[in-house]
């Protein structure tokens, strides 16, 4: 641990109690404050959480000591609370953060035969991709070299595009075998079931299902939010570059906080947020979809 991070909070809690020295001797309850203030920046395995919290208190302890005597006991209520807040702010921050970890390893261990398996159909995928490559560019340079003769050129044409058409499903199918991959290990690592998905011209769609919001309400279902963080983690698995949010309704402003709610809850669950983008719209049918362009 970094000495100065101990040694900075036990040096301002420190000079609440000693300068000045008569207000704390005037005032014992500023000093038993202190004295819990102290003992917690102290503490090494909690000194780290609720900074804020910790900052508070002290500018309410420097308030009671300030504080004259009609002010006194208003300002003595402010700081006991402020301190307790922080105490159990700090308890509560240290605890969920070793349940996080506890919870991290149980899902890495989980999802690791999964991710192998994820990650030998990602490379038949590329092995495919650039085998199609090499394909195209042969065709390339087959069509330049016939162009002078339109007929053997519809004959290389035509074997070629036999040939594409074949790599070109062989592709596909590896690449529906990572995508399915990626849904397992998104289901597993949430916990949830993904909704139900299709693919047209914007790319791969989820459709939200009509639970996932209350009646007039914005903000997600319990449902609704497990749908949408099992979504979260299927764009962790396909390395998602963008993810569009797109709710339509009767009502456009409440689509657009519908809108913000499936995106927040995505980035809760890992999407970085620069990459979601957001849109509500008026439409005559509820819909709220999750759609990564592209795939």
């Amino acid at each position: 641990m970094n000495l100065h991070r101990l040694i900075a909070p036990l040096a301002l809690s420190a000079a609440l109690i000693a300068a000045p020295a008569l207000q704390a001797a005037d005032n014992p309850d500023l000093a038993r404050l202190a004295q819990r203030l102290t003992a917690l920046d102290a503490n090494p395995e909690i000194n780290s959480f609720a900074a804020y919290e910790r900052l508070q208190a002290r500018h309410a302890l420097d308030a009671l000591a300030a504080a004259s005597s009609r002010e006194r006991d208003a300002a003595l209520y402010v700081a006991e609370r402020r301190v307790q807040i922080a105490e159990v702010s700090a308890r509560s921050q240290a605890a969920q953060r070793e349940v996080d970890r506890l919870d991290r390893e149980r899902s890495d261990l989980l999802v690791e035969a999964s991710r192998q398996d994820a990650a030998s159909a990602r490379a038949e995928a590329e092995r495919l991709r650039l085998q199609a490559q090499m394909q195209a560019e042969e065709t390339e340079r087959l069509r330049l070299q016939s162009e002078s003769d339109a007929a053997a050129m519809q004959d290389v044409e035509t074997a070629l595009k036999g040939v594409a058409g074949a790599q070109t499903a062989r592709l596909s199918a590896a690449r529906e075998r990572e995508a399915k991959l990626a849904r397992q290990e998104a289901e597993l690592v949430a916990g949830g079931k993904l909704p139900a998905s299709k693919r047209d011209s914007r790319g791969e769609v989820f459709a939200l299902g009509k639970d996932s919001f209350a009646a007039g309400k914005a903000g997600l279902s319990g449902g609704g939010d497990s749908a949408v963080r099992t979504v979260a983690a299927y764009a962790e698995a396909i390395s998602a570059g963008s993810v569009k949010v797109e709710v339509s309704g009767a009502d456009a402003k409440l689509a657009q906080r519908r809108a913000d709610a499936i995106r927040d809850g995505l980035v809760a669950g890992g999407v970085v947020g620069s990459k979601v983008q957001a849109t509500g719209r008026t439409g005559k049918a509820e819909r709220a979809e999750v759609v990564f362009p592209g795939k």
